[in-house]
């Protein structure tokens, strides 16, 4: 007889979450230890004040497939949980890029034809550098930064259009930021399929989009829920010597590495719980406290990374209604947010303003009062004719260890820990930055992994 393949997975964000439904669907019975009181990591909901607000602004795109394959799978309708729309990024004066209806990378060259505010010059110089990109099947050299790719652009489409996408996806200034991952992004918004770049902004509660639905869904499936703990250590039961290669940091994407490492491990106990494999799927400083016993590099390069954090002021402002449900913000060293998002055109509170400041560290150097003072001043100077009264601040909300800084050559750690503990989260290695989907393809990744590696189909021999 065989028994179901137990598959511990310690955390339940997006990463956590993704994976333990995977595993759940390869029919391993799952044990999902959080150390909150609800799942979600940084992508959940918070309430202030009587009203739900989310931990940070995020949007996804219509490329991203495995997130909106895994919200199909818990029972979440798209149209539901998020407004999608062509891709729109245009400021409160109407200037910037429209892409239409139809293949992406064609809607991109109209976009560009048609976009106001800029001469001819800068439209055909942005049309040809892209076309390039796409000759060079959207690759770069390693070492390249964004502000590389992008140099012989004229000043004001690398203010207008590099800058803010570069933020937006791998919340690292252009100057710093890795032209690979860039590129690789641009790849699947422009390259792919129709509706790969459109933009789905959130309706629905953060925690309602993803977190709350797997949960529940999780739950009816048998798996095991373990909120409010966190896991203190990982110990190896039997069997099964460490590969003298896992746990290496290497190139390649992380699931390439995770498959071909498949030598059969012994068990683990997970404080105490037994489990057959485990999926770390914690923050990258918890997965190295808990890997460092049993791979030392692995956790050491873990520890490594660096972050950049993300600030989110949330302010109110009667009868405000913007043109747009998300404008693009004229950002410099006295302007701190790249993006506003009006919530009340997606189902929250009337005139609720959520002003979304991405690459944040010098700005979160001066404190929450410093940016509440310029962001509130730069809506007043770039939004005034569209607020119905004054701004009135309703929270701000400052993630330090909101991405890991996405620079070039970066030297990310593998899914594969050593045999029979895997990690995931959006800093796993990959060719994708620290975005929701990113964390959701780390997650699947690791439980296919885990659960094709037992030898066995999937499952374990022994007594039922």
């Amino acid at each position: 007889m065989t028994r179901p393949l137990e598959i511990a997975v310690v955390g339940a964000g997006w990463a956590g979450l993704a994976a333990a439904v995977e595993a759940s669907l390869a029919g391993a019975h799952v044990t999902l230890f959080e150390m909150a009181p609800a799942p979600g990591g940084r992508a959940r909901d918070v309430v202030s004040h009587g009203s739900v607000l989310d931990n940070g602004q995020h949007l996804c795109i219509g490329a991203y497939v495995e997130t909106l394959r895994l919200l199909r799978e818990v029972g979440v309708d798209e149209k539901t949980a998020f407004a999608r729309s062509p891709l729109t990024l245009v400021d409160a004066e109407g200037h910037g890029l429209r892409l239409p209806h139809g293949a992406p990378l064609a809607a991109f060259v109209r976009a560009v034809v048609a976009r106001r505010g800029w001469p001819w010059s800068a439209r055909l110089a942005l049309l040809r550098v892209a076309a390039g990109w796409r000759r060079s099947g959207f690759r770069c050299a390693a070492g390249d930064t964004v502000a590389d790719l992008a140099s012989s652009l004229p000043d004001a489409v690398r203010r207008d259009f590099i800058e803010p996408i570069c933020v937006a996806a791998l919340n690292t200034p252009a100057s710093e930021a890795s032209g690979s991952v860039f590129l690789r992004v641009l790849r699947d918004a422009l390259a792919g399929s129709a509706g790969g770049a459109d933009l789905l902004l959130p309706r629905l509660p953060l925690g309602d989009v993803f977190p709350a639905p797997a949960q529940a869904w999780l739950a009816r499936h048998g798996a095991t829920i373990r909120l409010a703990h966190r896991v203190e250590r990982l110990d190896r039961l039997d069997g099964g010597e460490p590969d003298a290669g896992a746990g290496r940091p290497g190139p390649g994407d992380g699931a390439d590495r995770a498959e071909g490492a498949d030598r059969i491990p012994g068990a683990w106990s997970v404080d105490g719980v037994h489990a057959d494999r485990v999926i770390v799927a914690a923050s990258a400083v918890e997965a190295a406290r808990l890997a460092a016993p049993h791979a030392a590099e692995w956790a050491t390069t873990a520890a490594a990374l660096r972050y950049e954090p993300i600030a989110t002021v949330y302010a109110q402002s009667e009868r405000c209604r913007l043109p747009e449900p998300m404008l693009a913000l004229r950002s410099d060293a006295a302007r701190p947010a790249q993006f506003v998002i009006d919530r009340g055109q997606l189902g929250g509170p009337s005139g609720l303003l959520a002003f979304v400041i991405s690459g944040a560290a010098a700005w979160v150097e001066r404190g929450t009062a410093a940016i509440e003072a310029a962001t509130l001043a730069q809506a007043a100077s770039e939004l005034a004719r569209h607020l119905g009264a004054p701004l009135e601040l309703v929270r701000t909300v400052i993630e330090k260890r909101a991405t890991f800084a996405c620079t070039p050559a970066l030297v990310r750690p593998p899914i594969v820990v050593v045999p029979g503990l895997f990690a995931c989260g959006d800093y796993i290695e990959g060719p994708y930055p620290a975005t929701l989907e990113g964390a959701v393809r780390s997650g699947v990744a690791a439980a296919r992994a885990a659960t094709t590696q037992s030898g066995e189909n999937s499952s374990v021999k022994g007594r039922a």
